[in-house]
């Protein structure tokens, strides 16, 4: 699975600041007379923001310390793994939904409803959708800090020079039976070795220069990052239930057909073979000019943006299916965890960084879109002061019918691993897709009893 938020770097990024303290430490106890909060977070482009959030909130409490350790995504659950077992975790930190319901099960997550009617914090100032993620059996395990939305991205002058321009990438259509005008686009933006796109009878699929599209194949079970907004605009649900579902639906024939669609890609030549394909991310292969066109997260636009990129990228709305334009939308919340010896000032921490002082500031950043829908315009006008057209990602939070929940049940990380398994088998040609979903499936559920 390759979730929301991944980003290279070094293992752990441990970094020392005047007031804010970015540090290795263990769990939270006093500093100089002062409470510490100990915070983890695993994005170093947004540990900046956080950084100046941590300065404003000491300010503003001088008696409370923070203390930031941040670690890349996958050593992040594994340390705080370890923490949980030897009761030494952090007393807040970042969590996501597939992890989340785990933790509230194992009863390590502190229940966050009773501090929020007694500070009357306004729910319904967040993204519709967002704060209810959270929710389970009547507690309250996290504060929204942010969200995402998917958008295609692609390779400006590559699609030019193909005569493709930017009104048709927004207006671009797709079904699993011939991929619609997104597949016309893609054949135009893959080229060989001879320079001869997909749509020439010349096109040589066996020596690709340029792919024409670069799928995600380490999605787990939610696809966020590629073949979920497919099947979700081919009608395809995850569960039995849009909310608290009890029941998969992987062996659902809709999300078969998309499958099916990805592996003609791969066979026309417009996408690479699964395992012939780089251990350099997709996003590496796009920047360093290897395909033209993706899906990104609203929440890898910098990794497209900015002095250093030499390719110039757009962004366009997600492509229209049987079922309408989808798009999965996502957010982190920050959590507490239920053994901290400094609830109170625990909350504190977690409230400010669920306000708009906080969440304002992270916008100016212009790294990610803040949960708030006050500070959503924020960053969306930063953005805009660096020249960069992000409206692909704001348009589907603003337009009825086009964002979809990702799944949010127990067994998550159980659940990841066995469909990923099977979507890569049904690519590489080893089962057929309905198969080997099918089998998925079965033992998906059959983790539920």
């Amino acid at each position: 699975m390759r979730p929301r938020h991944l980003r290279a770097g070094a293992a752990l990024l441990c970094l020392a600041a005047t007031t804010t303290l970015v540090s290795c430490g263990g769990p939270g106890g006093t500093t100089d007379g002062r409470t510490t909060v100990d915070y983890w977070l695993w994005d170093d482009l947004q540990l900046p923001a956080y950084q100046e959030c941590a300065t404003a909130f000491e300010k503003a409490h001088p008696d409370i310390a923070v203390k930031i350790t941040q670690t890349a995504w996958n050593q992040y659950w594994q340390n705080l793994t370890t923490e949980i077992v030897s009761g030494e975790a952090p007393d807040v930190w970042t969590n996501q939904a597939t992890y989340y319901p785990q933790f509230a099960a194992g009863k390590q997550l502190l229940d966050l409803q009773p501090y929020v009617e007694r500070d009357k914090v306004d729910l319904s100032a967040y993204q519709p959708g967002l704060a209810g993620t959270w929710v389970k059996d009547g507690k309250r395990y996290g504060l929204p800090k942010d969200w995402d939305t998917m958008a295609i991205v692609y390779n400006t002058d590559m699609l030019t020079k193909q005569g493709v321009d930017a009104a048709e990438l927004n207006d671009l259509t797709w079904n699993p039976a011939d991929g619609g005008t997104l597949e016309q686009v893609i054949a135009k933006a893959t080229v060989d070795s001879k320079g001869r796109n997909g749509l020439d009878p010349a096109f040589d699929k066996n020596h690709v220069k340029v792919y024409g599209f670069l799928p995600e194949w380490a999605d787990g079970a939610q696809g966020q990052n590629g073949w979920g907004n497919f099947a979700a605009a081919n009608g395809f649900e995850y569960l039995d239930k849009k909310s608290r579902g009890t029941h998969y639906r992987f062996d659902d024939p809709r999300l078969a057909e998309t499958i099916s669609w990805f592996r003609h890609l791969i066979d026309k030549g417009y996408a690479p073979r699964l395992d012939q394909q780089s251990s350099v991310a997709r996003t590496e292969l796009l920047i360093a000019g290897k395909g033209a066109m993706s899906l990104a997260g609203s929440f890898t636009v910098s990794t497209f943006t900015g002095p250093r990129v030499k390719q110039h990228f757009g962004f366009a709305a997600m492509p229209t299916g049987p079922a309408g334009r989808k798009s999965a939308i996502n957010g982190l919340s920050d959590s507490i965890w239920a053994g901290t010896r400094h609830k109170e000032e625990a909350w504190m921490w977690v409230k400010y960084l669920a306000s708009a002082d906080c969440q304002d500031r992270v916008a100016a950043h212009g790294v990610v879109f803040p949960a708030l829908k006050s500070s959503t315009e924020k960053a969306l006008a930063a953005h805009e002061a660096h020249g960069d057209d992000v409206r692909a990602f704001t348009d589907a939070v603003g337009t009825r019918g086009v964002t979809f929940q990702l799944p949010v049940t127990e067994h998550g990380t159980e659940v990841s691993p066995l469909v990923q398994d099977a979507i890569q088998s049904a690519i590489l040609g080893q089962d057929e897709p309905a198969d080997a979903l099918r089998s998925a499936n079965d033992k998906v559920n059959g983790l539920f009893g």
